[in-house]
């Protein structure tokens, strides 16, 4: 049974690919389709509030720094949101001011796709807080990803003009993506008990005659940005294991198709960029092996149960079911850990922190390898990265200049790929090393040994990666983890975004090479086996290390 409902939502989500990837690519790619006369009016609209009256292409730089500076604005403003809340309306509960560094550490995490919280959702943020921050970031964080993702596909494909303009791309991503998903799942969610409400808190009595506090809000329209844009995010500080975010294994699925579908459908998207599909099916291929690889591992460590617990004699029969929610079982815990992690989304249905050993090293590979599906664009481009790499290794194997899509793979392309490369690895480990050289850091591990290493290392690793779970044993807030981690999920958003949209912007200038009898082929099986083992490969070289260090040296003393 567990394996038949694994099965049928990956079933599911192949079905959405097509039609998904092919809706992206109509809308971006600004050839006249359908969906102009549906959202073109809502469009100008917006174009006229902003001032955007040319739409023509930018290069790379111009892009960039266009999607940097409206990130800042947005940051700013959410900022002055959070340390002045306590006064602000839509106040019902009373909800104070929020801390400094915590606010830092708040906004710089919603507005890096990240979503990491170090603070708990119905206590710690007012309803205009929910909303006008949280929410809205939620829209705009997600809108930037998938412009980026798209810009980088024009470059390298020579679609359109230059990259293309990021504010035209940014509306769309709004009006024809994000905006029509939000007000349909919202409503599938309402009619599915999710509360969506501008009541304050409610006060009952108990059977017991205890008087309770349950708080309340504005939760549906949350939960359906907070997927779809792969934010992570929850409304109340247990996410999605609380039974107002995510009430049934119906609500689950809905969930994990929500945050999984657009990411798993870029790929497809690329390929009609590429004018060849089976491009696209070879990287959605690659990216899929290595998912159902860390599903497995996750699955079979928790439906095995914990040792330690089986020792004491225990009825295991149900898996290791600490930290888990009764109502979805190791089956849909483990799926939706699996996909929250490679679809760098965050939110969670279980706690990650009672995972065994082996069952929290499949989601900490994840967010360190980072192009399994991954977030809005991020999984796309990062895996393109390593597909520019593979094709790089193999010609200096025959003796030839790689190729790419036509495109000639040299030296500055290959340095701005290193620096996204090992950008990556340095941010995560670097970090961790430092949490450990200083009490400030060790103080908040709640585990010794082994376990308190990956305590730490999940935080940075999914800072680094934007993602936004954590091993919520972890006593995060305070100022050292509020800065730390807010450092690490700014360079994790904008150094590789930067690299890898000048590597677009160089490409795009180059002359077309014509395919020859000596091309190499990236549009086949065996390229889709060379792109796995260069990601095993260069996640192994970086990474192996601190995860014997860790999970598995955790594993081997159980």
């Amino acid at each position: 049974m567990d394996i038949l409902q694994i099965g049928i939502v990956i079933v599911v989500l192949l079905l959405l690919v097509k039609p998904a990837g092919s809706y992206i690519y109509h809308v971006f790619s600004n050839e006249s389709n359908w969906t102009d006369r549906m959202f073109g009016p809502v469009e100008k609209f917006f174009y006229a509030v902003i001032g955007l009256r040319k739409r023509s292409g930018m290069s790379w730089k111009t892009y960039a720094l266009s999607m940097m500076a409206t990130n800042v604005v947005l940051v700013a403003v959410s900022y002055a949101v959070l340390r002045w809340m306590g006064g602000l309306p839509a106040n019902p509960n009373g909800t104070g001011n929020m801390e400094a560094s915590l606010s830092f550490n708040t906004v710089i995490s919603f507005m890096t796709n990240t979503n990491l919280q170090h603070y708990s959702g119905e206590s710690g943020m007012s309803y205009l807080g929910q909303m006008i921050v949280i929410t809205m970031m939620m829209f705009t964080s997600a809108a930037s990803g998938l412009a980026v993702a798209i810009a980088f596909m024009r470059g390298i494909t020579r679609r359109g003009d230059g990259l293309g303009n990021f504010f035209e791309d940014f509306v769309k991503a709004h009006v024809r993506v994000f905006l029509p998903l939000a007000l349909i799942v919202t409503l599938v969610l309402v009619g599915l008990k999710v509360p969506q409400t501008l009541e304050p808190t409610v006060t009952v009595n108990t059977l017991g005659g205890a008087v309770q506090h349950i708080a309340m809000g504005p939760v549906a329209s949350l939960e359906s940005i907070k997927h779809l844009g792969t934010n992570g995010g929850g409304f109340f500080g247990a996410n999605s294991s609380h039974p107002f975010e995510n009430p049934s294994p119906l609500t689950n699925v809905i969930e994990i198709l929500s945050m999984w579908t657009i990411s798993a459908a870029l790929p497809y998207t690329f390929g009609r960029f590429a004018n060849n599909r089976k491009q696209g099916w070879i990287l959605f291929s690659a990216m899929m092996v290595l998912f159902l690889a860390f599903l497995s591992l996750t699955y079979v460590s928790e439906k095995s149960g914990n040792p330690l617990i089986n020792q004491l004699g225990i009825d295991a029969s149900q898996g290791s079911m600490e930290g888990k929610e009764v109502r979805f079982g190791v089956a849909q815990s483990a799926l939706f850990t699996a996909v929250t992690t490679a679809a760098t989304t965050g939110s969670v249905n279980n706690m990650h922190d009672t995972l065994t050993p082996l069952g929290g090293l499949a989601p900490l590979a994840q967010m360190m390898l980072n192009v399994v599906f991954g977030g809005k664009g991020v999984g796309l481009v990062n895996m393109l990265m390593y597909a520019i790499l593979g094709v790089f290794i193999c010609g200096l194997m025959v003796g030839r200049t790689p190729e790419f899509l036509g495109n000639k793979i040299e030296s500055r392309e290959m340095k701005l790929i290193a620096v996204a490369i090992l950008a990556h690895p340095l941010i995560i480990l670097a970090p961790t090393a430092i949490s450990f050289l200083t009490h400030l850091g060790t103080d908040a591990l709640s585990n010794p040994l082994y376990h308190g290493l990956s305590q730490s290392l999940y935080e940075f690793a999914s800072s680094a990666a934007n993602n936004g779970s954590g091993f919520e044993g972890l006593g995060d807030n305070t100022v050292f983890w509020n800065v730390s981690t807010g450092l690490v999920m700014l360079l994790g958003r904008y150094v590789s975004i930067i690299a890898l949209l000048a590597v677009a912007g160089s490409l795009s200038r180059k002359k077309p090479v014509p395919e020859s009898i000596g091309t190499f082929r990236t549009d086949t099986k065996l390229f889709a086996g060379i792109l796995v083992g260069t990601v095993l490969l260069i996640g192994a070289l970086t990474f192996l290390p601190v995860l014997v260090l860790g999970p598995i040296a955790e594993f081997l003393t159980m």
